[in-house]
């Protein structure tokens, strides 16, 4: 099934009216995946802003550290549910069903991380993004003290309320665009892998 509906309420430009640099990374992303998500066509609206936003967006999501990849989509899906960002929930619940190699845990993790099957540090994780991406105002030091009892230092630490700060801006700019999630991500992961022998 093909939606024809416009993908942002801002004009698209094409692929050949931008610059070389932003041309390339969206043709190294559709390689890899197969498509071109749609956040790349709307963004490239502004093309130095689309620029800079990969890049922090590459800064905190590929970075090395105590997060795993799974655990970087769980921030990022569930404070975009709090943020109602269906673009964003909708595309970053995909590749966390493929990180986690679990068809379940991003729809959970999306309605209500308190009742997900996850793991009871995961679930301190995502308290301490939800606050930031809520009421980032309101942090203490006993929220900081949760997760180093959960084995968090604090370079993880900043890397869960950055990436729940950063997504802040990504579902509120996908929101005032009336971004719109590129079909082939709603059945991406929904099927659990099978397991070589």
């Amino acid at each position: 099934m093909s939606n024809n509906k416009p993908i942002s309420r801002y004009p698209v430009p094409a692929l050949d009216d931008l610059p070389q640099d932003l041309r390339d990374r969206i043709m190294t992303v559709q390689e890899k995946a197969g498509f071109v998500p749609n956040v790349f066509l709307a963004l490239a609206h502004r093309p130095a802003e689309c620029q800079a936003f990969f890049d922090y967006h590459d800064a905190l999501m590929l970075r090395e550290g105590g997060l795993s990849k799974a655990e970087r989509e769980m921030i990022v899906v569930s404070t975009s549910g709090a943020n109602h960002c269906q673009y964003c929930v909708v595309a970053h619940g995909a590749i966390l069903r493929i990180y986690a190699r679990d068809p379940l845990v991003a729809d959970q993790v999306a309605i209500n991380f308190r009742k997900a099957d996850i793991s009871t540090r995961q679930r301190a994780m995502l308290f301490f993004a939800d606050k930031v991406a809520r009421d980032s105002a309101a942090l203490e030091d006993s929220d900081y003290e949760a997760l180093h009892e959960h084995g968090f230092d604090d370079e993880d630490i900043w890397d869960i309320g950055a990436i729940a700060a950063f997504f802040a801006l990504s579902n509120r700019m996908a929101n005032l665009t009336a971004m719109r999630p590129n079909d082939e991500f709603y059945s991406m992961g929904r099927q659990p892998r099978e397991e070589s022998s």
